[in-house]
């Protein structure tokens, strides 16, 4: 009988990727002596080269080999843990997962960083030199046969800086294949006072000598390849070259390579098929499905969890029964049971519908396990002294919330890491400790989530954010903002303090997305800071993207729901707070805020009985610190309410982030509350562009 091993794989890779995680978090925190710890690192090394043995995924073995020898020898006390040894793993742990990701997907890997750090592991096993730069074998010291000359043309939109791409991370990433030239092509840059900092204006000669395959090279420019034009030349054995666009030769250059390398006395194979695969492996890779990176195929839930759901099914089978029972022969002496029967459906159905939730939410340690390497890495290449402080791991939060906020985390740590905490000579000097520390919490408050991400670094320097904010134009010198408003301006597309560019941040593209993929998923973003104390951005987040918790509204016939999260609070209006400006805008005074009125009716055009302002229904709602009031005609009940995405049924619409089913069959919109704000101020604009039409720095200062 033939067993079928690919059926297993799945749950292979699955075991793999996890110990993975166990390896490099074990690896962050060993110690000499911790034998317990260097098991566990071994364990989880063994049993993936095990795997990887039965399926058939050879260069994984091999490679795992090697790095169970080295673990060997420390868990025997052959040989001392070393930091140079821990680097040397970590780096190994990095090639495992390429390895398998690379099995997973089908997919080709990078060969060059795995021959490199398999000869570090064998030069340490032997005792000698295992330096990073003695063990690299790049063109610059011997030119391989195989290597070919790539000429790429590549020429970016103007616009390509605003979407969050930086062409020097496409550089660094090709100069990994290779060696790279590069020439830059200013012709195109326009006079001094016509330069927007914004814009892209050059365009690149880039010379590339690799072994790579046309497809590596395309896979670094697939980010931006709707917004460049880019042409690849592969110059052959007779130095005689060959044109393409890129979708040309995504269907001749595998062809072209190979014929290349014959020439050249090289044994070509297929990626599916190499002299060594085994059997299993052939038919195994069929059988896998690229995925995402970013997709989390599957989620691991919790025996109770399970136990409650079919729990909660029995209950409204029994439910069911029961109804059908009162429906088959039905009379007016059975309307109290038959009230029960639906309050009973009713009950089992909310508790179904929590529980199916609590099966969708993971702890925040799956987003947050890839923060201790990545701190790790960023110290050892800026030569600070940092730890990192994990709380809260095991607040849950859902799973598509946690796949969208791992990027804009990323870059709050790196922008902790590079701003925040300074260089131990100044910690030192200042009296503080050596080591700085950057603290990652998450806690649940009310229906949400809040992820603060701290250090005890410099603080930010309120001053000089408001002079770059000034010198860009972003605000008026003689503005008067709060701290949370100067805050602010450090997520204004590329605006940055750093007083030179490193490959960490400094460039000024990243905050502004951040701040809009945290918006993008309901959640908002705050910002507090101490001079010589340190910094704390405090992220909000909704538990789940697929049900909110809402305030139901009437205006005319319609039905409108508010998310409570943003609602500050409701009241009735009294007619001496009232305040109109230029006859056009009504502000509502609130304590200390002036708070802009807008009538719902008027924004979306509706029929209502209530337009007098006197002893109107005002809903007050706050988003990023600015607040306004919607008019309403009632009040009505809050509920929860599943979302239902506007865009993908119809188009996107300002001020409304979606709908939603009733109770009664009827659609309700719900409303987006920075959108409202944001019509909120294009109604000051236009105001203050008639009182003011030279000055239109003063737009907005009501809000």
């Amino acid at each position: 009988m033939t067993v079928d091993l690919s059926q297993f794989i799945p749950s292979f890779l699955e075991e793999s990727f996890e110990g993975l995680e166990l390896m490099e978090s074990g690896l962050l925190n060993l110690q000499e002596g911790d034998s317990e710890l260097i098991h566990s690192i071994f364990r989880a090394a063994h049993s993936i080269k095990g795997g990887a043995g039965t399926f058939g995924f050879e260069n994984v073995t091999d490679f795992t080999h090697l790095v169970e020898t080295l673990l060997d020898e420390m868990r025997d006390g052959r040989r001392e843990i070393t930091s140079e040894d821990t680097e040397i793993l970590l780096e190994s742990v990095d090639c495992i997962r390429l390895l398998i990701e690379a099995a997973r997907d089908g997919e080709e890997y990078d060969n060059e960083k795995i021959e490199q750090t398999s000869k570090r592991l064998t030069a340490t096993l032997d005792g000698k030199n295992h330096s990073k730069e003695a063990c690299d074998n790049t063109e610059e010291v011997v030119k391989s046969p195989n290597d070919l000359e790539y000429l790429i043309h590549f020429v970016p939109e103007l616009s390509l800086a605003k979407t969050g791409n930086d062409p020097i991370f496409l550089f660094t990433a090709l100069a990994e294949l290779g060696v790279l030239t590069i020439e830059a092509d200013s012709s195109s840059l326009p006079a001094l006072n016509d330069i927007d900092p914004l814009e892209l204006y050059l365009s690149w000669q880039l010379k590339l000598i690799s072994s790579a395959s046309i497809d590596d090279i395309k896979e670094i420019f697939e980010w931006v390849e709707d917004e460049c034009e880019l042409d690849i030349i592969i110059v052959d054995a007779d130095n005689l070259a060959s044109s393409s666009t890129v979708q040309d030769l995504e269907q001749s250059s595998n062809e072209q390579v190979k014929e290349v390398k014959e020439t050249q006395g090289v044994e070509v194979s297929s990626n599916s098929e190499t002299s060594n695969q085994s059997e299993v492996t052939k038919e195994s890779n069929a059988g896998i499905k690229p995925k995402a990176k970013s997709d989390v195929g599957s989620i691991r839930v919790g025996v109770d969890k399970v136990d409650s759901l079919i729990n909660l099914v029995g209950e409204l089978v029994i439910t069911q029964s029961m109804l059908s029972e009162l429906g088959s022969d039905f009379d007016m002496s059975k309307v109290d049971r038959l009230t029960n029967g639906l309050e009973q459906l009713l009950q089992n159905t909310k508790e179904l519908q929590e529980s199916v939730m609590r099966i969708r939410m993971l702890p925040i340690s799956f987003a947050f396990n890839r923060f201790p390497r990545l701190v790790h890495d960023l110290a050892n290449k800026t030569g600070k002294d940092m730890e990192l402080v994990i709380k809260g791991e095991q607040t849950e939060l859902d799973k598509t919330v946690m796949e969208q906020i791992g990027d804009p985390l990323v870059h709050l740590i790196r922008n902790a890491v590079d701003h925040g905490i300074e260089s131990s000579e100044v910690r030192l000097a200042n009296g503080k400790p050596k080591q700085g520390v950057i603290s990652l919490d998450a806690y649940h408050q009310g229906g949400n989530i809040v992820i603060e991400i701290s250090d005890d670094g410099g603080g930010i320097d309120r001053e000089n954010v408001f002079s770059k904010a000034v010198e860009k134009g972003l605000v008026d010198a003689n503005a008067t903002l709060t701290d949370s408003q100067v805050f602010d301006l450090l997520f204004e597309p590329g605006f940055s303090t750093a007083a030179e560019v490193t490959d960490i941040s400094g460039r000024g593209v990243g905050m502004d997305v951040v701040k809009r993929n945290i918006q993008a998923l309901g959640g908002r973003i705050q910002v507090d800071s101490t001079p010589g104390e340190g910094s704390t951005f405090k992220v909000n987040l909704p538990l789940t993207l697929a049900i909110l918790d809402g305030q139901l509204v009437k205006v005319g016939t319609e039905t409108y729901i508010i998310p409570l999260i943003s609602i500050v609070e409701s009241l009735q209006i009294e007619k001496e707070y009232l305040n109109r400006v230029s006859g056009d805008m009504d502000l509502y005074r609130l304590r200390d805020d002036n708070v802009p009125i807008l009538p719902i009716y008027q924004l979306f055009n509706i029929n209502s009985q209530c337009t007098d302002l006197d002893n109107a229904l005002l809903v007050v709602v706050e988003s990023d610190g600015q607040k306004v009031g919607l008019m309403v005609d009632d009040l009505l009940a809050q509920q929860q309410v599943v979302i239902k995405s506007l865009k993908d049924n119809y188009q996107q619409v300002l001020g409304i982030s979606g709908a939603t089913i009733l109770g009664d069959g009827s659609v309700a919109m719900i409303l987006d509350i920075p959108g409202m704000i944001q019509m909120a101020l294009e109604k000051a604009q236009r105001i203050q562009l008639k009182k003011y039409p030279n000055h239109t720095d003063k737009v907005g200062e009501y809000i």
